[in-house]
């Protein structure tokens, strides 16, 4: 006997799980609703089955194949418009002729004994057999009423409650003769339970009614599609778990990571390779699918997750379900009854009540509060970069696939043969991705420059040096040694303007990206004097006099970075007598985490103080920025090293002018002015102070985070350079960092950043400037308020997060944090 298996159904009211995907595709523990049905079918002996398809009838064809895997035989059968539930049937009569055959849907969950069903309609030589059970709710089913000996007497469709005169509804699976089809108009829509089997009760066929024992779902809405996983881990339907029951109810499939530290209360499903994280708890009826990476601190109970699905530190979700390749960020909170689609980003802190439906390829932005539905439009304005270029989780936000496309987005803005460098941090990811971007480049007619492994400034210098029209550099996140950030440089070495970076993200939006013919494909080559150059021109461009003379012992922390590669070479060659700390590659460890930082500041200082250094320094594992440890082996902090080093460098120089970004204490001001120095205030953004350095009468520039632009050397940030500069300066000045630090006055800045949806910032600036009236006001950057005794806040909605940063600054910290909470308050009342 053969079988038909209905699988042309769209699922509308399970939208928008459905939205892309077939309904007998959902998955159930991890299996299509499908699969489990033709598993059922070859169980009791049906293993040629045809497929009645229809709504994105290709991906059902895609999975299943011609059936060899389950051990069947599936022919496919195609319904060019929909024909009904009868009229589909006929659609496949070609397949079905000369024997009974079993018709059952593809979308309901069962496990009804079928052998019997069959047995029960040939021992009472019936037309047809129709399979039902008694549910407590019969309002969404066909009613059937049969007498003592099954044979059917009367049907109603989908009645009232006034019209109940039964429990006993159609399940949909029908056992049939042949000669039924001839009943069945070919080409139209028909039918069973409203047009064929009342016709044939009327004229006197034999209908039978068999009440099935076992468990039948109908999985037709999100309640139902929620119950169903909960049944399957219950026992209480008899299918295939595909995994290894490792304790009571709890089932783990092959190569999934569960941390011993996981707290699991089952029956849960954790699916093939995924991995949970210590910290993580995981709930009743619980389901994982495929390649699902929870985090640490998450919470998930009845939660239903399909594949790929990522979901970060303290994420808290309960009764809802979550569509494949979605990124659910960290301290999410989903409720009951929501159900994202797939391919959704709900960034960071956001909430989303009960029952809120987001369809696919949407972006819920960091701390929204969604309460209706999100159907056309994101709730999130992330833009592509962010202030260190595109940066994101590594193979969640940041995949191979990602990289491709950025890379061939910025081919596409350059002229073909164009020659650029490429260049990344010690990571493995950033090795990765270097080689997905490298392909990219050269498959767009772009010659490219391998530095390899290198220091950021480095890969800077190169680019700008030797005429090139560009370069991408790669390397993980500081602080977050889970995420990495792609850095695109323009021909001079420094970050793309927002103009270049709008020109880029255009293209990578529409996928517009060019392709080479395959005559021009470009070269890979492999630089053999970059490090030699970068040093040399440091020696040439940075006065390093006095540093024979001064004796100057140097404790320099390399951070396991990249700086490893320069500075062995550079050292031997300044005059001073230099010890190095974790002057290697350290691949374990390729970012700083706080953790990292304050150990290795903490053994810089013993070192520095034990060895009776004049000062020392930690580079960053990129040797962009540096941090200060003076003679006394105390950290200087990265604001008071930038008036130290401006300092410095104003009273050597005694004019000209240096740029700071508008974040940056007065107290520079007033350094600046002691020695004839004036100060040009810049916009927070790196290219902007780029771009200010490159004026002729610019002597220093920093951002008061560690990095430092040496204008006689480069218009970019380099801590290496930086460095020399200050060994020089030392040396010259006689003074040490503690002495300098001292005749410095002490700056009262205090920094709070508040939480802002996207959609709200333009009104929060307008009452921030409402609220401003009749002070004076600096708009070099947000907002600064100024008020008649100096004393200043700065308001500025962050430009990649849904935040506002404030800063204030007074004549002493009592000043600062009053002027901190009173625009604190007027940023939270604009909120509304």
């Amino acid at each position: 006997m053969k079988a038909v298996v209905m699988a042309g159904g769209e699922g509308t009211r399970l939208r928008p799980m459905t939205a892309n995907q077939p309904k007998p595709l959902l998955p159930v523990v991890n299996r299509p609703i499908m699969e489990h049905v033709l598993r059922l079918l070859k169980r009791h002996g049906f293993d040629d089955t045809v497929v009645t398809v229809q709504f994105l009838a290709t991906l059902i064809r895609n999975y299943f194949g011609d059936g060899e895997e389950l051990g069947m035989t599936l022919r496919y059968v195609a319904e060019e418009v929909p024909l009904g539930t009868a009229g589909s049937v006929k659609n496949a009569e070609e397949h079905l002729r000369g024997e009974p055959f079993i018709v059952i849907s593809g979308d309901a969950l069962t496990d009804i004994d079928l052998t019997d069903m069959v047995r029960f309609h040939r021992e009472n030589g019936a037309m047809v057999t129709i399979g039902l059970k008694r549910v407590a709710n019969p309002l969404e089913f066909g009613i059937i009423i049969v007498d003592d000996d099954g044979r059917i007497q009367r049907f109603l469709e989908k009645p009232t409650w006034g019209q109940v005169f039964s429990d006993t509804v159609n399940t949909g699976i029908y056992i049939m003769e042949p000669e039924v089809l001839e009943h069945v108009a070919a080409g139209e829509s028909v039918d069973w339970s409203s047009d064929v089997f009342p016709k044939l009760l009327k004229d006197g066929a034999p209908l039978y009614g068999y009440i099935a024992d076992g468990y039948w779902e109908d999985v037709g809405t999100h309640e139902s599609y929620l119950r169903a996983q909960a049944d399957v881990l219950s026992g209480r339907v008899d299918v295939e778990i595909d995994g290894f029951e490792v304790s009571p109810g709890i089932w783990v499939a092959e190569g999934a990571e569960v941390d011993p530290d996981v707290v699991l209360k089952g029956p849960l499903y954790v699916g093939d390779y995924a991995k949970v994280e210590a910290g993580a708890e995981l709930r009743e009826f619980t389901v994982l699918g495929s390649n699902v990476v929870v985090r640490s601190d998450a919470f998930l109970h009845r939660a239903v997750i399909h594949d790929n699905v990522y979901v970060g530190t303290r994420a808290n979700l309960r009764g809802c379900v979550v569509g494949k390749n979605t990124d659910i960020m960290a301290g999410t909170r989903v409720e009951e009854g929501t159900v994202v689609g797939e391919e959704c980003v709900i960034e960071s802190e956001a909430y989303l009540a009960n029952d809120i439906k987001v369809y696919p390829f949407k972006t819920i932005e960091a701390g929204a509060v969604v309460n209706a539905n999100v159907i056309w439009e994101s709730k999130g304005q992330r833009s592509l970069f962010g202030p260190r270029g595109v940066s994101g989780l590594i193979n969640v936000e940041i995949t191979p696939e990602l990289a491709v496309r950025l890379a061939s987005a910025y081919a596409t803005t350059l002229k073909k043969g164009a020659v650029v460098t490429a260049s990344r941090d010690v990571s493995r990811a950033a090795r990765t991705l270097k080689r997905a971007v490298v392909s990219a480049l050269t498959a767009a007619a772009i010659n490219v420059q391998d530095l390899e492994a290198a220091p950021l400034p480095l890969a800077r210098f190169h680019t700008s040096q030797s005429g090139l029209s560009g370069g991408i550099a790669l390397r993980t996140t500081p602080g977050d040694p889970q995420s990495v950030d792609i850095v695109f440089l323009d021909p001079s070495g420094a970050d793309l303007s927002p103009a270049a970076q709008r020109k880029l993200e255009r293209v990578f939006s529409r996928q517009e990206y060019r392709r080479a013919f395959p005559g021009e494909i470009a070269e890979l080559s492999f630089p053999s004097r970059s490090v030699e150059a970068y040093t040399q021109e440091i020696l040439r461009s940075i006065d390093l006099s006095g540093v024979d003379e001064a004796n100057l012992k140097v404790v320099v922390d390399c951070a396991g970075g990249t700086g490893s590669l320069i500075l062995p070479a550079l050292l031997s060659r300044i005059g001073a007598d230099v010890l190095t700390v974790n002057n290697r590659l350290d691949e374990a460890s390729p970012t700083d985490t706080l953790a990292k930082q304050m150990r290795d500041l903490q053994r810089l200082g013993e070192l520095v103080a034990s060895a009776r250094a004049d000062f020392g320094v930690r580079f960053d594992p990129v040797a962009e920025r540096l941090q200060l440890v003076d003679g006394s082996g105390q950290l200087v902090d990265s604001e008071r090293a930038l008036l130290v080093v401006l300092d410095l460098v104003a009273a050597e120089r005694g004019g000209g002018r240096v740029a700071l970004p508008v974040t940056t204490t007065r107290v520079a001001e007033q350094v600046a002015r002691f020695h004839g120095v004036q100060v040009q205030w810049t916009p927070t953004a790196i290219d902007e102070l780029t771009k200010a350095a490159l004026a002729e009468d610019i002597i220093f520039a920093a951002d008061g985070r560690g990095g430092f632009v040496i204008p006689e050397f480069s218009r970019t940030s380099d801590g290496i350079a930086a460095f020399v500069r200050l060994v020089g300066l030392v040396a010259r000045t006689k003074m040490s960092l503690n002495q300098i630090d001292q005749r410095i006055p002490q700056a009262h800045l205090l920094r709070r950043s508040v939480p802002t949806p996207w959609a709200v910032k333009g009104s929060v600036m307008r009452e921030v400037v409402e609220a401003a009236q009749g002070r004076e006001i600096d708009t070099t950057d947000g907002v600064r308020v100024i008020e008649p005794d100096g004393s200043w806040a700065l308001v500025l909605p962050d430009t990649a997060e849904a935040v506002t940063h404030l800063w204030a600054e007074g004549p002493d910290d009592d000043t600062a944090q009053r002027l901190l909470e009173e625009w604190a308050a007027v940023v939270e009342r604009a909120e509304g």
